[in-house]
């Protein structure tokens, strides 16, 4: 059922509710990992960063998106988080006040893969050369006015 002012196949944006709690989840997170609480060789070696988590709508579930920094496998990072997930929950049940705390689901936030990704397109020579062009065109036109 297509609820109104919502057309089929498009996700609702999240609450406030929702957001706020996911920022506390983050927030209590990253500090787990920066003050090396989780005892896991793997996670501690690799160095994992959190910068966004998802809450479903009725709180039960959140999506945290971890980056490994240092050159970290991404693979070997969401494996190595969901070892751990058990005790991340706890841990987070205890520094953030909720009803009950979501079940905590790892995934590798390739956000910054594809801004690099973009940003060496941006850069190629093909590229340059092809604004270059476009500049020089705009110029003479604006000359030829």
């Amino acid at each position: 059922m297509v609820q109104h002012g919502q057309s089929q196949g498009q996700a609702r944006a999240p609450s406030q509710r929702q957001l706020r709690v996911g920022e506390l989840i983050r927030h209590a997170l990253a500090e787990i990992l920066a003050r090396g609480e989780l005892m896991d060789d793997e996670v501690t070696r690799m160095m994992v960063t959190v910068p966004e988590v998802r809450v479903s709508p009725d709180l039960r579930n959140a999506t945290v998106y971890i980056t490994p920094l240092g050159g970290g496998e991404p693979k070997q990072a969401e494996k190595a988080m969901a070892r751990n997930a058990r005790w991340l929950r706890g841990q987070v049940a205890h520094r953030v006040n909720l009803k009950f705390a979501p079940d905590l689901t790892f995934r590798y936030d390739d956000r910054f893969d594809e801004t690099a990704h973009i940003d060496a397109i941006l850069h190629s020579p093909d590229v340059a050369r092809d604004l270059d062009e476009s500049d020089r065109d705009d110029q003479r036109d604006d000359k030829d006015e």
